[in-house]
């Protein structure tokens, strides 16, 4: 192509990226060529020419549970309607494979900026990603990366609001299903809704019952077999308030197993509003995932410059950041969740 325009191939390259250090008649030059010769512009090689690769790393715990899959898709569409690539790492709950994707010395090489979906951080993993110095954001997650901001719900706020809304309909006995201590990540999630649960039990002047707590993974068979080992223990509870709207699945379909009915014998709620809540009647509290991706998506895409998303449609918070000097964390972005009230939950039948 220069030989056929006249000129060297760097003021092709300038010309077609269409820097102003080239005359306007050498442009059309150049121009002519390119169609000439059918020569489409490479944007990967283009942005490749610039320092950037044009692709964001996104870190999640496993990709088959909804919220981490809701998350993922928002932010995909959002960094493909801003030119950029998604490469998507799915620890598939290994720790170890953790640990080879945070301290991996090669990802400055393949990716512009990281965001890490409730994926749990060590010492060793905070000192590995200071040294990959790039920019970053991270989605209901437990530990900060300083300047880095973080965008969540509250999530013992979001328990306290499920507990009590078992208790203002009068129950008393109310369970606890929520997540594996032993897990090899060491999620925080179920802690803090564990402390909310407990909380609210203890403002109305409840002692938590130790016997009422459950440990299960976040899934639909870890809810059943919980609640089935809460069954049990003997006398059922008149209410469960399930960590998450797939272990209040599992514990709906073991309370049925053992013929006891929602809610009648026993309410139950949960946290998410899951796309099956509504068709299970599954009273719950719900969290905006879609909305914590696009959000979290457009703060990570903010500081590389892109200029080309538009503006974003809904609540936009600005976190403030420090850079990545460590000095200290950016505020989190909380955003708010909501009580939805279904079939699963009514007064206990003494009331």
């Amino acid at each position: 192509m220069a030989r056929l325009a006249g000129v060297s191939t760097a003021t092709v390259s300038r010309a077609l990226r269409g820097l102003p250090t080239v005359s306007a008649a050498t442009r059309r030059r150049v121009l002519a060529a390119a169609e000439q010769l059918q020569y489409a512009v490479s944007p990967s090689a283009s942005r490749l020419a610039g320092g950037r690769t044009g692709t964001v790393a996104v870190v999640v715990p496993r990709i088959t549970r909804w919220f981490f899959g809701t998350v993922v898709e928002a932010v995909e569409e959002f960094l493909h309607q801003s030119g950029y690539d998604l490469l998507l790492y799915n620890l598939g709950g290994r720790e170890q494979v953790r640990q080879r994707v945070l301290r991996n010395a090669n990802l400055h090489k393949r990716v512009d900026a990281i965001m890490l979906v409730a994926t749990p951080l060590r010492p060793a993993d905070l000192t590995a990603l200071a040294e990959l110095d790039l920019p970053g954001i991270t989605i209901s997650s437990g530990s900060t990366v300083p300047g880095w901001p973080c965008v969540r719900i509250d999530d013992v706020a979001a328990a306290r609001t499920a507990t009590r809304h078992l208790l203002d309909l009068g129950h008393r006995r109310i369970a606890h299903i929520s997540g594996d201590p032993n897990d090899e990540l060491a999620f925080t999630t179920h802690t803090d809704r564990r402390r909310g649960y407990r909380e609210a039990l203890r403002h109305a002047g409840l002692r938590p019952d130790p016997g009422l707590d459950m440990e299960s993974q976040f899934t639909i068979d870890g809810g059943n077999q919980a609640t089935v080992e809460l069954l049990a223990r003997g006398e059922p509870p008149t209410a469960i308030f399930a960590a998450c709207d797939e272990i209040a699945m599992g514990a709906m379909t073991a309370l049925r197993d053992a013929g006891l009915r929602v809610p009648q014998d026993v309410s139950v709620i949960g946290v998410d509003d899951h796309d099956l809540s509504g068709v299970l009647g599954l009273s719950t509290i719900a969290q905006p995932a879609a909305e914590q991706g696009r959000i979290a998506a457009r703060l990570l895409l903010d500081p590389l410059g892109t200029g080309t998303v538009e503006p974003y449609a809904g609540r936009m918070p600005a976190p403030r950041g420090v850079g990545v000097d460590g000095t200290a964390p950016s505020p989190p972005v909380i955003l708010p969740t909501r009580l939805v009230v279904r079939e699963s939950t009514a007064p206990p039948r003494a009331h």
